[in-house]
């Protein structure tokens, strides 16, 4: 079987300008929204990725057609027949529970098993199931199967112990057709929730509040498909920008927006970095000496995020001086810390702090994803790495990131990926 992995030579300065792709985690919960909606959706700036993939294979497999072109899907939810997903695709991506909320809300019912993806500690559907059954769904546990079943799901009030960006998904994508309003508090309050609710409501939904604690979503009785435009990704963004301050040099990130990313834009001024905004372009100059942070804490938007924890590890490798990074939302959120080890990173991980001592030079050795921003920080460390890097595990980082090494090549970086036999 052919194996992919990725070369990367370090000490190679980055220069020059890149477009950050559509965000894959906004794209994830808008096709799975084109279920609720009686003709065709259009969704624009669509990164190709596994997980795009996955997530048209579970549409076509319901009867909602979906087909990709280019960065453009089309998902014709109007012939929407079946309310079961299999666990084979289930197992496949992470945010496959986001299909409960729209098919209970479409079909009155959903039979669905535990979801896959990285392995980044518990992830309870608990609270997921809740939600549904608070808006009157019955659920029940047969042969590994979870199914759930509404004849019409009812507004109501939630409150939600912890701001979960699936549950509000889920929520929000279930509430657009019951009966009555709905007011959820507690609320996610991420991006990639507003841009769901904005997609939502140019097809007809009444919602009210995203992108804040508390939403309001006043029940419709139809929705229709429209075309709209994906986010940018800023997480991949937030990637281009580590990866610029690791490997020195100077570059504009397009297409991204600031005010997603304020919380990572000053995470890394504390290093050192200069940092311009500037309409839509994020511009980075690394410098020469990066300052180490004496303590960052991930926590919920807007606060800095756990996506771009093991990113931050890689960039402070660089920094002479002791940093400390405390992860709050996963409990096995540093599982790259190994891998860096055998660059030859001084990091010691105590339950969920990491202490990284840096400034001592990283040197290429053999390393291996195991999740995929996980991934992405092994090439953002490999290349202030003397040596040559290579990457193993891409299935990890082609779940999120389009054409990863042709992107950090672009911007000057020794990168290529390769496939052996």
């Amino acid at each position: 079987m052919a194996e992919d992995v990725i070369h990367i030579t370090g000490g190679k300065p980055l220069h020059g300008e890149v477009t950050v792709q559509g965000a894959k985690n906004s794209a994830l919960p808008l096709m799975a929204a084109a279920i609720l909606c009686d003709g065709i959706s259009v969704l624009e700036n669509v990164p190709r990725l596994t997980d795009v993939c996955a997530a048209c294979r579970i549409l076509n497999r319901i009867g909602c057609t979906a087909q990709m072109q280019g960065h453009t899907v089309t998902a014709d939810g109007s012939g929407v027949s079946s309310a079961e997903i299999p666990d084979s695709d289930m197992r496949k991506m992470r945010s496959s529970i986001m299909f409960l909320g729209p098919l209970l809300g479409r079909m009155g019912e959903c039979t669905l098993t535990m979801p896959g993806g990285c392995e980044l500690g518990p992830r309870p559907i608990d609270l997921h199931l809740d939600a549904m059954q608070r808006m009157g769904a019955k659920i029940t546990e047969t042969d590994g199967k979870i199914v759930c079943r509404a004849a019409k799901l009812k507004g109501t009030n939630l409150t939600l112990a912890y701001p979960s960006v699936g549950v509000t998904e889920n929520v929000l994508m279930a509430a657009v057709l019951a009966d009555g309003d709905t007011i959820l508090t507690g609320a996610a309050r991420e991006p990639e929730i507003a841009d769901l609710a904005s997609f939502l409501n140019a097809c007809g939904a009444k919602i009210q509040g995203a992108g804040e604690s508390i939403v309001r979503i006043q029940g419709v009785k139809k929705l229709y498909g429209t075309t709209y435009r994906v986010m940018p990704d800023r997480i991949a963004a937030m990637t281009l920008l580590c990866a610029g301050a690791s490997a020195g040099g100077t570059i504009c990130v397009r297409e991204a927006r600031t005010q997603d990313l304020e919380s990572c834009l000053a995470a890394l001024e504390q290093t050192g970095c200069r940092i311009g905004r500037c309409s839509e372009r994020i511009y980075l100059d690394a410098g020469t000496n990066l300052k180490p942070i004496r303590c960052l804490r991930t926590l919920p938007y807007p606060a800095f995020p756990t996506d771009a924890q093991a990113l931050l590890t890689a960039v402070l490798c660089r920094a002479k001086g002791t940093s400390l990074l405390e992860e709050t939302i996963f409990e096995s959120r540093f599982k790259h810390v190994g891998e860096l080890l055998r660059m030859g990173a001084e990091i010691r991980v105590s339950g969920r702090t990491a202490v990284i001592c840096g400034g001592n030079p990283l040197h290429g050795t053999e390393v291996e994803a195991m999740d995929l921003r996980g991934g992405a920080a092994l090439a953002v460390a490999a290349l202030q790495a003397e040596g040559t890097t290579v990457i193993r595990g891409l299935q990890h980082l082609d779940r999120g990131y389009e054409d990863f090494a042709e992107t950090f090549h672009s911007l000057g970086a020794a990168a290529k990926r390769l496939s052996f036999s």
